[in-house]
C-alpha cells in the first residue's frame, strides 16, 4: 500500500488545472447564456419573459448533480455519443447560466428608473436602451457579486467527480483508494479549493465595498 506523500500530493494539484479550465468553460459559457436569459427576463416581450422565468426556475429548482447525471446518463439514450468533458461543461453552463441571468437582472432593475424612463423619452427601443444606457450602468453593479458566483462555479466543478472528470476531487479519489488515508488526502484536496476561491472571495467581498461606499457619496 502506498503512503501519501508529495508526489500524491502533487498528482491532485496537477488536477486544478482541469478544475479551472472547466470553471473558465462553465464561466464563459453561462455568462453569455446568462446575458440573453437577463436580457429576456426584463423584455418587454411577455413570452420571452415566460420562457426565461420557466428555464431560470428550472434549473434553480433541481440539484446541479441531478442535471449532471441526466445529460451524462441521459445522451446516451438520445444516440448521443458524450464524454465527462461534454457532460459537465453542458451541465454547469446551463446551471451557471440561470444563476447569473438572476444576478444580473437584479443588476439590470437597480439601475435607476429615471435613466430607463429618459432613454424612452428619447425614443430608444428596448436593445438601444440596454446598450447605451443601462448595461453599461448594470455591469459595473454586477461585477462584484459575480465575482462571487465564480467561487460557487470553482466548487461546483467538483460535482463532476461522480461522472469520472479528473479535476481536484477525482484525483483526491484515486489517491485515497492507493493509499486509504482519507484524511490526508482530501484535506489536502480542500487546502487547493481554499487557495484557489479564498483570493476570489476576498475580491468580491473588496469589491462590494468599494461600491457601497461610492453609492453613499
Amino acid at each position: 500500500m502506498r503512503t501519501f506523500g508529495f508526489p500524491e500530493f502533487l498528482f491532485i494539484l496537477e488536477a486544478a488545472k482541469w478544475t479551472l479550465a472547466l470553471s473558465a468553460i462553465a464561466f464563459i459559457g453561462g455568462a453569455l447564456l446568462g446575458l440573453v436569459m437577463a436580457l429576456a427576463r426584463t423584455s418587454d416581450n411577455k413570452p420571452l419573459r415566460g420562457a426565461a422565468v420557466a428555464y431560470i426556475q428550472v434549473f434553480q429548482g433541481t440539484p446541479l448533480l441531478l442535471q449532471l447525471f441526466l445529460i451524462f446518463f441521459g445522451a446516451p439514450i438520445l444516440g448521443l455519443d458524450i464524454n465527462p468533458w461534454i457532460a459537465a461543461g453542458a451541465a454547469l453552463i446551463l446551471n451557471s447560466a440561470a444563476f447569473l441571468a438572476e444576478i444580473w437582472r437584479g443588476c439590470i432593475e437597480a439601475v435607476p428608473a429615471g435613466q430607463v424612463e429618459a432613454a424612452k423619452a428619447l425614443n430608444l427601443k428596448y436593445f438601444s436602451r440596454m446598450r447605451y444606457v443601462v448595461l453599461p450602468q448594470a455591469f459595473k453593479i454586477a461585477v462584484p457579486p459575480t465575482v462571487g458566483y465564480v467561487v460557487q462555479i470553482i466548487k461546483g466543478t467538483s460535482l463532476a467527480a461522480i461522472i469520472g472528470f479528473a479535476e481536484i476531487t477525482r484525483a483526491g479519489q484515486i489517491i485515497n483508494n492507493a493509499t486509504f488515508q482519507p484524511l490526508y488526502v482530501f484535506t489536502s484536496v480542500a487546502a487547493i479549493y481554499f487557495v484557489i476561491c479564498w483570493p476570489l472571495s476576498l475580491l468580491a467581498a473588496r469589491m462590494e465595498r468599494r461600491q457601497a461606499l461610492a453609492t453613499a457619496r
